[in-house]
C-alpha cells in the first residue's frame, strides 16, 4: 500500500520529477517528463505497478530526512540495531539523458541493505524485456528504455531485480538509473557523487538569488526551490503538481490529472517570483504564456501542456486501483475544454504584472492582449464553469466577472501609464459596466457579502480576491462582510473549502473534499487586507505546521487530522505560502496590495546558476 501523501519527499532534474516515500521506495517517476507515462506507479496502486526501494533490510521508515541545505539533494536516515546509514537521492539537472542517483552512505556499524527495483513502463501495464550484465542492467519495452549501474551484484527473477549488501562506517554504494528513448544508443551513466555536489552547488547557486528576508525566510526558500523543481526547464511552464490522481476525498472520485501548466496560476506565480527576485524564472513563465495562448482568443483555454501543447484529452487507466482505493486514476484533463471566463482576465492581469515589473511589453505580445480584450468583450456576459472547474450546469459566477473587470482595468492602465495604444475609453465603459453589474446581481445586502453567483447564496472563497484585484478597497464594508461570511460558512477547523456543494454549489461530483489550502492563504492575505493581523499570523502559522517534515504541501488537507489530499507537491498552495509571507513580513502595504494599485520592486539582477562545462564533464563522467 502506497505511504500516506504527507509521507512523500520530491527530487527532480527540472524536467521531471521523483516521490521518495519514508521507507526509501520511489513510488512514483514519470519518464522523461512530467506529463509521460510513469515507470514507478506504485503510488497510484501498489509495488507491481513499479517502484524501487533502497534502504535497511529489515524495512521500516526513516528515523529522520532532510533536505541538504536549500537544495533538492534528500538525505534519508535510520538507525538501526546494527548502526546508523544514510541514503541520499537526487536527480541532476539534465545532461544527455535522465538520471536518478541514489548514493548509501555508513555512518555507524554494519548495516546491512536491501535494493528492489521493479521497473514497470506506461503506468505499471507494461513489463520490460530485461537483460543483466554483472552489475548493470538494461530494460527495454516499445519506446522507453531504462539503465541501472550498480557498484554492487544484482540479481534480476520474475523481472524484480535485487541486490542485498552490507555498508560500513565510512563506505558508499551507489546506483544510478538511466532513461533515454529506446532507439537511441545506451548514454554514458553519471558519475554518482560527482552528479550529488554538482546539484547541490546547482541549488545553492540558485537559492542565493532569493532577496526575501522576512520572519519567514526558511519556509520561503523551500517553497521556492520546491516551485522551481516544478518548472518545466525547456519552456518555463511551471506545472501545477508533479502527480495525477491523489484525491481530494479518500476513497472518492475527485482526483484528476495536475501535469500541466493552468494559466490561472500565472498571476499568483509572477507575484510570488517577481516578489523574491526570479526576474529570469518571470519571464521564462511570461513567454510561456505567450506563446501558449497565441493564436485565436476565441480558443482560449484554462491550461496547456509543458510545452504549450492543447489537446489534452482525459482517459482513466482501469488497471489502476487508485491510491488507497481511489479510483478513476485519470490521465490527461477534461477541464481544458470548459469555458472559464476568468482566465482571460488571470492572463491580461499576470501580463500587466510583468510589465509593472520591468519586464517590457512586445509588439506582438500586446497584439495577442488586444485580441483577448477583443474576445472577451464578445463573452463577457455569458455563464461559465467558473474557476473550480465544475462539471455541473454553467452559471454566471461572481470571480468570473471579477476577473473580466480586472482585464480590461489592465487594459485601460496599459495604455494610462505605459502609452501603449488602444480604445482606452471603450475598455474603460465595459470595466464600469461589469462593476455595476456584479455589485447589483452578486452582492446579498441582507448578509453583506458577495456571493458564488448571481441568484445563488451559496459562498466561494474565491470572493476574498475581490480586494486582491482592486475590485474594491480592503477597508470597503462589503469585503470586510464578505471575508466575515468566508470565515463563519467555509471554514473547518480554522482552514478554508472552496466551496459547499451541499449548500448550492454543485459540481456535478459525489462527496465533499478536504479544505483547499491555497484558499486558506488567501484568508490570511484578507485578514491582513482588512486590518485583523494577529489573526492573519495564527492562520499563517497553521498552515506552516501542515507542511510535511521535509517542507511539501498538497492541493487540499483534511481539517480534522491535517492529513494531506490531492496531487502534492502543489505549486498553488507554495505560491499561497511565498505570498502570504510577503505580506506578512511587509514586503508591501495594505494599499499596495490590491493588484490595481500595485508596483512590484524590479528584482535585482544576479547571473543564473547554470551548469559549467566542468560541471557537465564531471557529472557525465
Amino acid at each position: 500500500m502506497p505511504a500516506p501523501i504527507e509521507d512523500y519527499a520530491v527530487i527532480g532534474d527540472l524536467q521531471t520529477a521523483a516521490l521518495v516515500a519514508r521507507d526509501g521506495s520511489v513510488d512514483w517517476l514519470c519518464l522523461p517528463r512530467f506529463d509521460s507515462p510513469a515507470c514507478f506507479a506504485a503510488l497510484l496502486h501498489d509495488d507491481s505497478a513499479g517502484h524501487w526501494r533502497l534502504g535497511p533490510a529489515e524495512g521500516g521508515p526513516a528515523t529522520r530526512r532532510r533536505y541538504r541545505g536549500d537544495s533538492l539533494v534528500l538525505e534519508s536516515e535510520w538507525e538501526t540495531p546494527d548502526g546508523v546509514v544514510r541514503v541520499v537521492d537526487c536527480m541532476p539537472p539534465r545532461g544527455e539523458a535522465a538520471d536518478l542517483v541514489r548514493v548509501v552512505e555508513g555512518v555507524s556499524g554494519r548495516v546491512p541493505m536491501a535494493m528492489r527495483l521493479r521497473l514497470r513502463f506506461d503506468y505499471g501495464h507494461i513489463t520490460p524485456w530485461i537483460r543483466q550484465r554483472n552489475n548493470d542492467l538494461a530494460a527495454v519495452a516499445g519506446p522507453d528504455a531504462a539503465w541501472l549501474h550498480a557498484e554492487v551484484p544484482l540479481s534480476t527473477d520474475d523481472s524484480t531485480t535485487t541486490a542485498e549488501f552490507t555498508v560500513g562506517a565510512g563506505e558508499s554504494v551507489a546506483f544510478v538509473l538511466t532513461h533515454r528513448p529506446s532507439h537511441e544508443p545506451p548514454p554514458q551513466p553519471v558519475e554518482a557523487r560527482r552528479a550529488l555536489h554538482a546539484a547541490e552547488r546547482f541549488w545553492r547557486e540558485w537559492i542565493a538569488r532569493c532577496d526575501y528576508e522576512g520572519a519567514w525566510a526558511a519556509e520561503v526558500r523551500r517553497s521556492l526551490v520546491l516551485l522551481k523543481a516544478l518548472t518545466y526547464a525547456p519552456t518555463g511552464g511551471i506545472v501545477a503538481a508533479a502527480t495525477t490522481s491523489l484525491p481530494e476525498q479518500l476513497g472518492g472520485p475527485r482526483n484528476w490529472d495536475y501535469r500541466y501548466c493552468w494559466l490561472r496560476d500565472s498571476t499568483f506565480t509572477l507575484q510570488a517570483l517577481l516578489g523574491t527576485g526570479y526576474l529570469d524564472e518571470a519571464r521564462a513563465w511570461r513567454d510561456w504564456l505567450l506563446r501558449a495562448v497565441a493564436g485565436d482568443p476565441a480558443d482560449l483555454q484554462i491550461m496547456y501542456g509543458l510545452d504549450g501543447t492543447r489537446r489534452l484529452p482525459e482517459s482513466s487507466l482501469p488497471w489502476l486501483k487508485g491510491y488507497q482505493g481511489a479510483a478513476p486514476v485519470r490521465v490527461g484533463n477534461a477541464a481544458a475544454d470548459q469555458l472559464q471566463l476568468d482566465v482571460w482576465g488571470e492572463v491580461l492581469d499576470g501580463l500587466h504584472l510583468s510589465r509593472e515589473a520591468g519586464i517590457a511589453a512586445t509588439e506582438a505580445g500586446w497584439d495577442v492582449q488586444r485580441a483577448l480584450l477583443d474576445h472577451l468583450e464578445r463573452t463577457w456576459r455569458q455563464p461559465d464553469n467558473g474557476l473550480w472547474e465544475v462539471r455541473g450546469p454553467r452559471r454566471h459566477f461572481v470571480h468570473s466577472k471579477v476577473m473580466a473587470w480586472a482585464g480590461f482595468d489592465r487594459a485601460v492602465r496599459a495604455v494610462q501609464e505605459h502609452g501603449l495604444d488602444g480604445p482606452v475609453d471603450r475598455w474603460r465603459t465595459i470595466r464600469d459596466e461589469i462593476h455595476r453589474e456584479v455589485c447589483e446581481r452578486g452582492f446579498d445586502p441582507v448578509r453583506n457579502t458577495f456571493t458564488q453567483s448571481y441568484g445563488h447564496p451559496a459562498l466561494d472563497a474565491a470572493l476574498l480576491l475581490i480586494p486582491r484585484v482592486g475590485f474594491l478597497a480592503w477597508d470597503d464594508p462589503r469585503v470586510v462582510g464578505t471575508v466575515e461570511a468566508v470565515q463563519r460558512d467555509l471554514c473547518v477547523e480554522g482552514f478554508v473549502l472552496r466551496y459547499r456543494p451541499e449548500q448550492g454549489s454543485d459540481d456535478g461530483l459525489p462527496g465533499p473534499e478536504g479544505a483547499f489550502l491555497a484558499c486558506s492563504f488567501w484568508l490570511v492575505d484578507a485578514l491582513w487586507g482588512i486590518g485583523r493581523t494577529d489573526a492573519a499570523q495564527q492562520l499563517f502559522a497553521r498552515l506552516l505546521a501542515l507542511r510535511n517534515d521535509v517542507g511539501l504541501l498538497a492541493e487540499e488537507c483534511d481539517p480534522a487530522t491535517g492529513r494531506h489530499l490531492g496531487n502534492t507537491p502543489q505549486a498553488f498552495s507554495l505560491v499561497g505560502l511565498v505570498n502570504s509571507a510577503r505580506l506578512l513580513a511587509g514586503a508591501t502595504t495594505r494599499t499596495s496590495a490590491s493588484v490595481d494599485n500595485q508596483r512590484i520592486a524590479k528584482p535585482r539582477s544576479a547571473p543564473r546558476p547554470r551548469w559549467r562545462d566542468g560541471d557537465r564533464a564531471s557529472v557525465d563522467g
